[in-house]
């Protein structure tokens, strides 16, 4: 009987925290996805880089000639795609075309795996010059995509999967194109414990980069996502590494074509 009594009091006390749990969850969410001042600012083209925007397609050309390899980029659930500006026009301040490809709904949703998503890839490669080799790169739900699409085409010339427990639900060992995989030591999203549970599913040759004390947020230029784990080294320094990792890989497979 006295349970009955305070049943409607509990029942009100959960309701109110569960509706204020959500809302700060989301409002955290909504701010800590938002694109910083970086990564807006490397949106806008330059006398190095020519940026546009399309039909959820964002292209990094260089001004002057462009090598011969192409970079197909996709972003992290939830982030803002203009979150990886930055990396994109580092990566074609070094000679390269790049395509930030923008996931439905920002991944959620179902969007990472849409019909809608299957479209702007084929029109992202349909943009690409015939001579020009696609390594497929991704951050997160977008290094999902990205391990998907290797196994499913040979069409790729190299893989770079940053952030991800990824390859799970796919066998990439057999693959026979440069493989890198980037990982932060203090990632509370893809733990290395997850990344190395799933590494037999890579190529022999991946070349792993360990971010020592870089996590999962610091791979983006944007906030501090729930449930990740504090770095333990610099955004700037992590950003680095990773940049030079994915630059690293596309001239190989540039080196490789000349």
């Amino acid at each position: 009987m006295r349970i009955r009594k305070y049943w409607p009091v509990v029942r009100r006390v959960w309701i109110t925290v569960g509706l204020t749990a959500t809302s700060v969850f989301v409002v955290w969410s909504l701010i800590a996805y938002r694109a910083d001042s970086e990564a807006l600012a490397a949106t806008v083209t330059d006398d190095a880089v020519s940026v546009t925007y399309d039909e959820g397609i964002w292209q990094y050309r260089p001004t002057r000639s462009s090598k011969l390899a192409t970079l197909v980029f996709f972003p992290g659930a939830l982030v803002d795609p203009k979150s990886y500006a930055p990396l994109a026009r580092s990566v074609a301040v070094a000679g390269y075309h790049v395509l930030l490809v923008e996931l439905p709904y920002r991944g959620a949703f179902g969007g990472a795996e849409s019909p809608e998503l299957r479209m702007r890839i084929a029109a992202a490669l349909t943009s690409i010059t015939e001579t020009h080799s696609v390594v497929v790169g991704g951050h997160s739900r977008g290094a999902v995509v990205a391990s998907r699409l290797s196994a499913q085409s040979s069409e790729y010339a190299g893989v770079v999967l940053i952030g991800t427990s990824h390859p799970r639900d796919v066998d990439l060992s057999r693959l026979q194109i440069p493989v890198t995989k980037i990982v932060g030591t203090r990632d509370g999203l893809a733990t290395p414990e997850k990344v190395v549970k799933n590494a037999i599913l890579l190529p022999d040759k991946t070349r792993w980069v360990w971010v020592q004390g870089g996590n999962h947020s610091q791979f983006g230029w944007y906030g501090f996502q729930p449930i990740d784990r504090r770095a333990q080294i610099s955004a700037a320094d992590q950003r680095r590494i990773m940049t030079q990792a994915v630059v690293d890989l596309i001239q190989s497979v540039d080196r490789s074509k000349t």
